[in-house]
């Protein structure tokens, strides 16, 4: 697949820079206050349906959010009952916080024929004379202990550049009416979006149309976007759990690829099956998926997690080829903070403390 061996200098760098992940944005998220207890996994679990409606109902009044319903996602061994939101056409799953284990470095449970096969074929063909285990922590963040804050987490991944404006936006109505008229004329013919690239977009979701203006930003331009709407980008940390809820092994469903599942760019013909892995996980969050959609996360400077295609693209397998979607990869550290429309994507995070009465 290409995959470049590390010498042990590489591997030690690469570690050293994998520890550490407490960058300044990250640490400066972790240093709220302490979180009400209630919001925390293990008191949360605990908690009646009840209870956990007139928190939820309170949460949704302090941060502006519409509380919709409590919902139960149950997926891979772990489950939360939850209350889903929503807030300018944004859907947010409340995710307790908790204090777990991240990072990978041995297998829990152990591979199965097929990904033991699959691996050893690529660890052949490269050459590669360690163990299976060392093969794959060279990619795999290291093992650590980490305080995840409690967060309401946008349900979605989210293209990059578009911003929510009203119909009355000078930006629209004024300065470009041709838009506007090309919008009237196309909402009657039934169709739910209509994108004039680069421009606008508008959208049709349950019966109400909203309308999108494109604009080209970097990272720094993201956050800042972000945080004038009260919102953050998850830390690699807060992803890493969001993702795999403190699993310990490789995926959140074992140590190796469910060669059952139907997944995106290994598509059987006549498949016509939801892709298993955009399915909603055990927080209701649809997340690493895609290892072409590249998830931009909050750090000093540019920061994903998934490899761009990369491994796929390569000729790998389904295990390799998803492994940059195991929420213990290692997340990277781009060049510069050119955003790419085409890779990377977004999840808008809302960072909960204390929770008023």
């Amino acid at each position: 697949m290409g995959k470049k061996i590390m010498t042990e200098t590489d591997t030690a760098a690469a570690t050293g820079a994998a520890k550490e992940m407490h960058t300044a944005e990250s640490e400066a998220a972790e240093e709220k206050p302490a979180a009400d207890g209630r919001l925390l996994r293990p008191q949360f679990d605990k908690l009646t349906v009840a209870e956990k409606t007139d928190l939820m109902k309170t949460m949704a009044a302090h941060y502006g959010l519409q509380f919709r319903e409590l919902c139960t996602f149950s997926r891979w061994g772990q489950s939360c009952t939850t209350g889903v939101f929503e807030k300018d056409g944004r859907e947010f799953v409340f995710v307790p916080g908790d204090t777990v284990t991240l990072g990978w470095e041995a297998f829990a449970v152990g591979m199965d024929a097929d990904n033991q096969a699959e691996l050893r074929d690529v660890m052949e063909e490269v050459c590669y004379s360690g163990s299976a285990e060392e093969f794959l922590r060279e990619t795999m963040s290291p093992v650590r202990q980490a305080v995840i804050p409690p967060m309401l987490a946008g349900r979605l991944l989210e293209e990059i550049g578009w911003e929510p404006v009203s119909f009355e936006d000078p930006r629209l109505c004024a300065e470009h009416p041709e838009w506007l008229e090309d919008f009237r004329k196309y909402a009657v013919s039934g169709s739910a979006e209509l994108n004039l690239v680069g421009c606008v977009k508008f959208q049709n979701r349950d019966g109400q149309w909203r309308a999108f203006l494109y604009n080209e930003m970097d990272y720094s331009q993201l956050k800042e976007q972000l945080n004038g709407q009260g919102l953050s980008l998850p830390t690699a940390n807060e992803w890493a759990y969001l993702c795999g809820g403190g699993c310990r092994t490789l995926f959140p469903w074992g140590d190796g690829m469910d060669y059952s599942m139907h997944l995106y760019h290994l598509e059987k013909k006549r498949d016509t099956r939801p892709y298993d892995m955009e399915e909603p996980n055990f927080f209701g969050l649809s997340i690493s998926y895609d290892p072409y959609k590249q998830e931009v996360i909050g750090a000093d400077s540019l920061t994903v997690c998934g490899d761009g295609g990369c491994g796929i693209c390569g000729g790998s397998g389904p295990l390799l080829g998803f492994l940059s979607c195991s929420p213990h990869c290692r997340p990277e550290e781009q060049e510069d903070d050119v955003l790419d429309n085409d890779f990377h994507f977004f999840r808008p995070v809302i960072r909960v403390g204390q929770c008023p009465e």
